[in-house]
C-alpha cells in the first residue's frame, strides 16, 4: 500500500495590537523622542532616525542590516520589568522605535505583519546590549534577554501613528 503524503495546515496566527508609543533618534547617545507618527521607507528605514539607510549615525552603524530598519518592543515587557524585577524603564529608555502592545513579537520571526498601513517583515529578536546600561546607568541587560523586542525590514512604507492596529496577514 503506498502511503499517502498528508500537507499539514499552516498554523494561523490569530491576535491583534495595537501602536502605543513611536520614537526616534537622529543621532547614537541622544534620548529617544517621542512622535505621534514615523514616516517608514521601504529598504531605508525611518525617515530622521539614526539608522536610516545613507545617513546612519546610531551605535550599530558600522555594522549595517537591512532588516534592523524598524524596531519593536512589548509593552508587556515594561510591564514585566516593574512587575517582576522591580525596574521602571519608560517606553522612551529602551531605544526601540515603535512600543506596542498585545502583539507577540517573539513569535513574529520571519512573518510580514501590519504595522498600521504599513507592512514590515520580522527579522530576528533584538539582543540587549551594554550600551543601554550605559545610557540608563541602570542594570537591565539580564532581565532583557528574550525580551529586548523585534528587528524588522520595511517592505511597503507609509505613515505609523500611535494607536494604529498591528494584525498578522
Amino acid at each position: 500500500m503506498d502511503a499517502i503524503a498528508v500537507e499539514k495546515p499552516q498554523a494561523v496566527m490569530s491576535w491583534q495590537g495595537v501602536v502605543r508609543f513611536l520614537h526616534k533618534s537622529p543621532r547614537a547617545f541622544l534620548p529617544m523622542r517621542s512622535f505621534p507618527s514615523l514616516e517608514l521607507v521601504a529598504g531605508r528605514g525611518i525617515e530622521g532616525d539614526r539608522y536610516y539607510v545613507g545617513h546612519e549615525t546610531g551605535f550599530y552603524s558600522h555594522k549595517p542590516e537591512e532588516g534592523r530598519q524598524v524596531t519593536l518592543f512589548e509593552m508587556e515587557t515594561l510591564e514585566a520589568l516593574r512587575r517582576d524585577h522591580k525596574i521602571e524603564l519608560l517606553p522612551e529608555e529602551h531605544r526601540r522605535n515603535v512600543t506596542v502592545e498585545g502583539v507577540p513579537l517573539n513569535h513574529l520571526v520571519g512573518r510580514r505583519f501590519r504595522l498600521g498601513e504599513t507592512i514590515v517583515e520580522a527579522t530576528r529578536l533584538s539582543t540587549p546590549c551594554r550600551h543601554i546600561e550605559e545610557i540608563l546607568g541602570r542594570s537591565v541587560f539580564d532581565p532583557l534577554i528574550n525580551r529586548s523586542g523585534l528587528n524588522c525590514k520595511i517592505i511597503a512604507g507609509g505613515t505609523l501613528r500611535v494607536g494604529d492596529a498591528v494584525r498578522p496577514i
